[in-house]
């Protein structure tokens, strides 16, 4: 039976495409670079490639915002948050085609806890699911400590 068990795992692994290396530094580039990107630049294209279709987010406050309000949030307001980082503490793919991304975002002046959900469409990965919570204002010395902890 353990043998039929171990077969049976190891040709659904084989059916199942894996995620690759590409897939993993392009999901670490889309959160680390391009959703920031498009935030900062205002850049309502960048982020209309980046969302499905069927996006929506979930602020600190708990207030849910579809692609089309987010959209319309970036064309209206410059976000600056200074010095700006997104340390990914979670990543992992599922079937190449589904992914969640968790970490936290450190500002100047503040810091925040996020995660997101994207799939693969059309082989290109896009967010259809962001959650965000923890935000908390710290005094810039505290931001600078948490820069040291890197």
């Amino acid at each position: 039976m353990k043998a039929f068990v171990l077969t049976g795992w190891l040709l659904l692994l084989l059916i199942l495409p894996a995620a690759s290396a590409d897939d993993e530094a392009t999901l670490r580039h889309f959160k680390t670079v391009l959703w920031q990107q498009a935030y900062r630049m205002q850049d309502t294209d960048l982020l209309e490639r980046l969302l499905h279709d069927d996006f929506a987010v979930i602020d600190d406050a708990g207030t849910v915002s579809t692609k089309q309000q987010e959209l319309a949030w970036i064309r209206e307001n410059k976000w600056d948050p200074g010095a700006f980082e997104y340390r990914i503490e979670r990543l992992d793919i599922y079937d190449g085609q589904f992914a969640i991304i968790a970490g936290t975002g450190v500002a100047e002046t503040y810091i925040y806890k996020s995660s997101n959900v994207l799939i693969k469409d059309n082989g290109q990965w896009r967010a259809i699911s962001s959650h965000v919570s923890g935000v908390e204002e710290i005094p810039p010395a505290a931001a600078d400590r948490a820069d040291d902890e890197k």
